[in-house]
């Protein structure tokens, strides 16, 4: 009567197994112990601790759990296409002074769960760190308050940097521009 498959009733979804509940509750605690763990690890942790599973099965039970290895991915410091690329203004420059010319990068540090974000401020002619500032994350606000802490010690003349999306965004560029900094940008050529 109701144009409805009669499947449609008595479906019943398919559950997972005791063996890969017993599984994926291991995994979620050794997880919390090791979040960088990723799925081939994960698979010989088990089978270390006497569990013969494969890669396979590993990587289908952590996507059902919405678990992904924490890790810095590769190019991190892709530019945002929305944001002005600066030109690159070292290529001529002789270096005579501190102050003069103030670099920028932002690495990672690993950690015993997991890692951190550095960002350090580098005086080219000193090579003085001048500032640095770590996060959880890659966000633009760490990167701002490193700036912040170098403008106390002083005011270069050319700021240098990666096109990074922090490095090229309008909150960080402005922070320079409002001293009447110049914009340094690597790779710059290439992209233009």
């Amino acid at each position: 009567m109701l144009d409805l498959p009669k499947a449609s009733f008595y479906y019943e979804p398919a559950t997972e197994s005791e063996y890969n509940l017993k599984l994926m509750r291991l995994l979620d605690e050794q997880y919390l112990q090791t979040p960088f763990y990723g799925s081939r690890r994960m698979t010989a942790w088990l089978n270390q601790v006497g569990y013969a599973v494969n890669r396979k099965r590993v990587q289908r039970l952590m996507g059902l759990m919405g678990l992904e290895a924490v890790f810095p991915k590769k190019q991190t410091s892709l530019a945002n296409p929305k944001h002005r690329i600066y030109p690159y203004l070292l290529g001529q420059v002789t270096l005579e002074r501190p102050n003069q010319i103030w670099s920028t990068d932002i690495t990672y540090v690993p950690m015993n769960k997991g890692f951190m974000y550095l960002v350090a401020i580098i005086d080219w002619f000193s090579r003085y760190v001048v500032a640095w500032e770590i996060s959880n994350t890659m966000d633009v606000h760490f990167c701002i308050e490193a700036l912040h802490k170098a403008f106390q010690q002083g005011t270069p003349e050319i700021f240098n940097s990666d096109q990074g999306s922090q490095f090229t965004s309008y909150a960080f560029t402005q922070c320079l521009e409002r001293r009447a900094i110049q914009i340094s940008m690597d790779w710059a050529r290439q992209s233009l």
